[in-house]
């Protein structure tokens, strides 16, 4: 089974990575077809668990606890059969 967790910085905090990137993309001649970036980062996890329920309720534990500071970032869980 695969886990597939996805971390973002939440609405409000300021990202200096998407900034920097807009920036960049503006200056390459993006200026009009970019409105904004936000930079993110995707984990994805071998997992051993035998059902989708086990799987996603280790990787919220992991989340919580090292994959994402939930202080200031958000994490989306998908669970690949």
């Amino acid at each position: 089974m695969k886990a597939i967790v996805n971390v973002a910085l939440k609405q409000g905090v300021l990202d200096d990575q998407g900034k920097a990137t807009h920036h960049a993309l503006d200056t390459l001649g993006f200026k009009d077809v970019v409105k904004d970036v936000r930079i993110g980062k995707q984990i994805i996890l071998e997992l051993n668990s035998t059902t989708e329920s086990e799987a996603r309720e280790e990787v919220v534990k992991m989340c919580e606890k090292l994959l994402a500071n939930t202080v200031i970032e958000d994490y989306d869980i998908e669970i690949v059969g």
